[in-house]
């Protein structure tokens, strides 16, 4: 971290565009302090990049997200170069999920797996994610008194979940890791397949190479996951296209796993940078909704979705126009003074607690509750257990424009045997 201070509201404004910002926490929140005091809808030309108003404050941030109809995510629902625009606006699209469309597709897409993530399904899965959380607690126990929470730990738990869910077999759990890391991280030097954020075409690739036949199989044998429901799903009494199937996957077994990581170290990095919290957790574990909540909150690991106008609409005397973009940046709305009080402060039992993690609106989270419930989990295996914590070096965040947390976080500790 630095100490570094945006010396105007312009220079503000180029946090959305760098990569290097997001990776330096202090002075990016810094950066979305000043903007949401000064210019809460702020237009930035960053070079490199088609221009766009950022929304800063919380309120203006919800307000749009339940203006559906108004701001769609197409034709641009996350922030990219001027290259990946002109690309999309010629090729379409190299995936179409969730986050991609609007209703009624967006609505049909979302209803082939709403099922299995309503709470009496998910409820099911408690004991799964309890065994989950004790072999990943018992394997910290096992490797000592050092570890790097994010890299043995944290990047697995959630992987297990949710590729279990899909029905990947386990032998392919690397590889859905890597390329995952080499999707979201295509802008961070260490995590960048071959060191070319270009290669993130070749990326995207392997993933409908790989989930080409995987639709292929369950087409054909169809089994009892989540794999075999997209694969075999119709809207309007046709298949999925081979376009839909595949981004599907990939959202699923990518979105699916990374963010909840990124929250579960996020997490342990607040409770440990905020000991009295810790302390207060663990003698209080009625606390352990709340303060899953604040570490989500906390840590927002998608930094911004993107909305398109259909129509002039005004936020706060200025006038979005017909055809602008704005990009909804949830990390500021989630330290937004006016919506959370002292929200510099990590407190595992701010209640309420209207975070902007998971979204608003039609387009809130499909996966939500099953994240704070892997959260839950691991949380309430460890603290019981976890004798002491202390970093051993430097924590290293990931650079990204969209969705990323640590990449790195070594620890020291004491885990008591299962």
């Amino acid at each position: 971290m630095s100490d570094r201070v945006p010396s105007s509201v312009e220079e503000a404004g180029f946090v959305f565009v760098d990569p290097a910002a997001y990776a330096d926490e202090d002075y990016f929140h810094r950066a979305c302090a000043l903007l949401r005091k000064e210019s809460p809808v702020h237009w930035v030309e960053g070079p490199g990049f088609n221009p766009f108003w950022a929304i800063t404050k919380s309120a203006d941030i919800f307000d749009i997200e339940a203006r559906h109809q108004i701001f769609l995510n197409e034709p641009r629902p996350v922030l990219g170069s001027e290259v990946d625009d002109a690309r999309r606006q010629q090729n379409g699209d190299m995936l179409r999920t969730l986050i991609h469309v609007d209703d009624p597709e967006h609505r049909q897409l979302r209803n082939v797996t709403a099922e299995w993530f309503l709470p009496k399904n998910l409820s099911k899965l408690e004991d799964v994610l309890a065994g989950f959380a004790k072999r990943y607690v018992d394997k910290m126990a096992e490797m000592g008194t050092q570890c790097d929470f994010v890299r043995d730990i944290a990047m697995f738990m959630p992987l297990n979940v949710i590729l279990s869910i899909l029905g990947l077999p386990e032998s392919d759990y690397p590889r859905m890791l890597k390329l995952t890391q080499e999707l979201f991280g295509g802008l961070d030097e260490d995590m960048q397949r071959d060191g070319d954020p270009a290669a993130i075409i070749e990326v995207i690739q392997d993933f409908f190479v790989y989930f080409t036949k995987l639709t292929q199989d369950r087409r054909a044998v169809p089994t009892d996951d989540m794999a075999s429901v997209v694969a075999n799903a119709m809207i309007d009494g046709q298949p999925l296209t081979d376009m839909q199937t595949i981004s599907y996957y990939v959202i699923t077994a990518t979105a699916g796993h990374d963010t909840t990581a990124s929250a579960m170290a996020g997490g342990l990095l607040a409770l440990m940078e905020n000991p009295d919290q810790m302390e207060r957790l663990k003698n209080d574990p009625s606390l352990m909704n709340t303060a899953v909540d604040e570490m989500i909150r906390w840590v927002a690991p998608v930094k911004h979705f993107m909305r398109t106008a259909t129509e002039d609409y005004e936020v706060r005397g200025t006038t979005i126009k017909k055809g602008q973009s704005v990009l909804l940046s949830y990390p500021s709305g989630n330290r937004d003074e006016d919506a959370h009080p002292d929200p510099f402060r990590f407190d595992v039992g701010r209640s309420p607690n209207k975070h902007l993690s998971f979204g608003f609106g039609v387009h809130y989270c499909l996966g939500a509750m099953l994240a704070r419930m892997e959260l839950k989990a691991l949380f309430k295996e460890l603290l019981p257990r976890l004798k002491h914590a202390e970093l051993a070096g430097d924590p290293k965040w990931m650079k990204t424009i969209f969705v990323g947390g640590l990449k790195t976080l070594p620890i020291r500790y004491e885990v008591t045997a299962g």
